[in-house]
């Protein structure tokens, strides 16, 4: 087990540490925060992390410090073993949790950089190896729900995870896959898939809010042939939205982004923790920029 510091969380300590002494009301802002948390957790029992601003989410790591621990593939079954990345308090009790798969010959390496930046942000995370490096996008579906079930019921942190709050993302195929679970599996409480490929193009039994995400420049999933099908095709009655990133290419989402992972971390938080303080990077639907090539939605969401 290895812990990952998050320096965004000692920086922010220490901001308001010395806030508190020039003021002089050292004494009483922790009464002050506890209070406050305690009528936010009133609200929303699932709400984690203190309140979201841009920078927090654009940032390479969130409020929490962070564990990593390794999934040997001889000690599972129905995937390939993986990370789990996973807040290292449990002060916050439970925390929501997220599956990744990679794509079409690609292994956990190339999703591995969303490990510790979704869970420095308040999740468990799993990025998984597939069974094959050649696995299609259903097989890639079950896998994703077999790590979280894994996950939830035999990995060493399935005392963190709320298990009624779980969610897939997938690169690629492993987008596809995502797609494939949230159909199998409805009470899934998001699914993003990234410059997501698969042959089925219609997605009408999907009952997850769903994250579309394609790059303008895919030339291996193009937007018009998979990521826009994919969403134009999912229920109009659900929060679904399409991001499709300027500049990018069907590889982009295997580097570390910010655009893609603003808008993971809001889509996340708002429908697996509920948190609609992340509803402000959401709705209004964010407009066209340098790194945004388009973005459609419903807003606001349920």
């Amino acid at each position: 087990m290895r812990t990952i510091w998050s320096p965004a969380a000692a920086a922010a300590a220490t901001a308001g540490l010395l806030a508190a002494l020039i003021s002089g009301t050292a004494s009483a802002a922790p009464a002050a925060t506890a209070a406050a948390r305690s009528a936010e957790a009133a609200a929303n029992p699932y709400e984690r992390g203190p309140a979201p601003t841009v920078a927090a989410i654009e940032a390479p790591l969130g409020p929490y410090a962070v564990s990593q621990l390794t999934v040997a593939r001889s000690s599972v079954s129905g995937f390939g073993g993986g990370t789990v990345y996973y807040p290292t308090s449990t002060a916050d009790g439970t925390f929501g949790a997220v599956a990744i798969s990679p794509g079409f010959t690609g292994t956990q390496s190339s999703i591995a950089w969303y490990g510790p930046r979704l869970a420095s942000q308040g999740f468990v995370v799993f990025t998984i190896d597939t069974i094959t490096v050649l696995d299609q996008p259903a097989g890639r579906g079950r896998q994703l729900l077999a790590a979280l079930d894994y996950l939830t019921g035999d990995s060493a942190v399935r005392d963190r995870i709320d298990r009624t709050r779980l969610g897939v993302m997938g690169h690629s195929m492993g987008g596809g896959g995502s797609l494939e679970a949230a159909k199998s599996r409805t009470s899934l409480k998001a699914a993003i898939p990234l410059t997501g490929w698969n042959l089925d193009t219609t997605w009408p039994e999907v009952r997850t809010p769903t994250l579309v995400v394609g790059a303008d420049g895919d030339t291996v999933a193009p937007v018009a042939t998979h990521s826009e099908p994919f969403y134009e095709s999912l229920p109009g009655t659900l929060d679904k939205a399409y991001l499709e990133l300027k500049g990018a290419v069907h590889r982009t989402p295997i580097t570390a982004n910010t655009t893609i992972a603003k808008y993971s971390v809001s889509w996340l938080k708002r429908f697996i923790d509920n948190d609609t303080r992340y509803e402000q990077f959401l709705c209004p639907l964010p407009v066209p920029g340098p790194t945004i090539a388009e973005y459609r939605g419903n807003c606001p969401h349920t």
